[in-house]
């Protein structure tokens, strides 16, 4: 089954009444009156979500911002679950940026601010991330560094969040990510030379099976 459908239906059951109709008021510039009537549980809101493009499998933005607003940090731990499992599918340049990603939230705190002023993210974005997560500085840095990646496209990469950080001086956290990209370099190369081993033992026994028949 889809790993989205069954996030999606593990966090409709983790609902109550009383936040199922907070959710439907938080969608009310998203979903229509009449839709908004029909729904009766999580499922038929995601379904709707699903449905108008407001949702899906590569982007949950809007999944966190309302489990946010929930405070469920239950749920939010399942949502954390599923995006650390996709970036594990994702190309090795992309789960290097989402590790490089969950250090920053670690640690650079309330300097988001710089850092995302370093990053251009404009002033009026930083100001509506503070407005959107206002009691949540995690969500505050992740979200910077979402919009700083949604601007910049392609060129997203690792050391130019490196740069960036020792712009600002941030340099403990530029250090971490840096062994943290040269740790994953490492494994990388270790996963494929024990796949290439495993190949040449492989052929090899296939080799002495049909000399020996």
């Amino acid at each position: 089954m889809d790993q989205f459908l069954v996030l999606l239906h593990s966090v409709s059951t983790g609902l109550t009444s009383g936040e199922l109709t907070e959710l439907k008021f938080l969608c009310q510039g998203r979903i229509s009156k009449r839709k908004l009537e029909r729904v009766q549980s999580g499922v038929d809101l995601f379904s709707v979500l699903l449905e108008q493009n407001e949702l899906d499998s590569e982007h949950t933005e809007l999944l966190r911002e309302l489990l946010v607003s929930l405070r469920r940090q239950d749920l939010l731990r399942l949502l954390d679950d599923y995006e650390a499992g996709a970036a594990g599918r994702a190309a090795p340049e992309e789960q290097d940026l989402c590790a490089a990603f969950d250090i920053i939230c670690d640690h650079v705190g309330k300097d988001w601010r710089r850092l995302a002023r370093q990053l251009k993210v404009s002033d009026s974005k930083i100001d509506a991330i503070e407005v959107k997560y206002p009691r949540n500085l995690t969500e505050q840095v992740r979200e910077a560094l979402r919009v700083w990646k949604s601007t910049t496209g392609e060129g997203a990469a690792v050391p130019h969040l490196v740069g960036a950080l020792r712009a600002c001086r941030l340099n403990l956290v530029a250090d971490l990510i840096e062994e943290d990209q040269q740790a994953r370099g490492l494994q990388r190369e270790d996963e494929s030379g024990n796949s290439t081993v495993s190949l040449m033992s492989w052929e090899l026994d296939a080799c002495s099976t049909r000399a020996s028949s």
